[in-house]
């Protein structure tokens, strides 16, 4: 039985880069990490609790409708709404300004959600 998310993996072209984006946009604590067997250099991020494994190599070459979404409050929301105009990366706001969408340099696409949770809008339902 499942218990938790151990780890998302994203291949990236530049893994430092991506993690120098996640510190300094949503404060990720960042860790080098040595080559991974294969000799592809790798950092990891981690956020919210869950570790992002950023391997070297070729990401998506297009972007769908996947995306990851990270909870925020809407004042953190506003903060890395700033923090993202200092990075060379497409972002927009959505859903009447409470959620935050931007992509990677490798067209991953993170949703910053200050909406509520989906347990709340169940909740809400019932």
């Amino acid at each position: 039985m499942v218990t938790s998310i151990s780890h998302i993996a994203l291949i990236v072209r530049d893994p430092a880069r991506t993690a120098e984006l996640f510190a300094g946009v949503l404060g990720a604590h960042v860790v080098a990490n040595p080559p991974d067997d294969d000799g592809h250099p790798q950092s990891l991020a981690k956020l919210g609790g869950v570790w992002f494994v950023l391997r070297q190599g070729t990401g998506p070459s297009c972007r769908n409708g996947d995306h990851i979404a990270l909870e925020v409050s809407a004042d953190e929301l506003a903060v890395c709404a700033g923090k993202l105009l200092t990075f060379d990366v497409e972002h927009f706001m959505a859903r009447q300004d409470t959620a935050l969408y931007f992509m990677d340099y490798d067209n991953h696409v993170f949703e910053l959600d200050a909406g509520g949770s989906i347990d709340e809008a169940l909740t809400c339902r019932t």
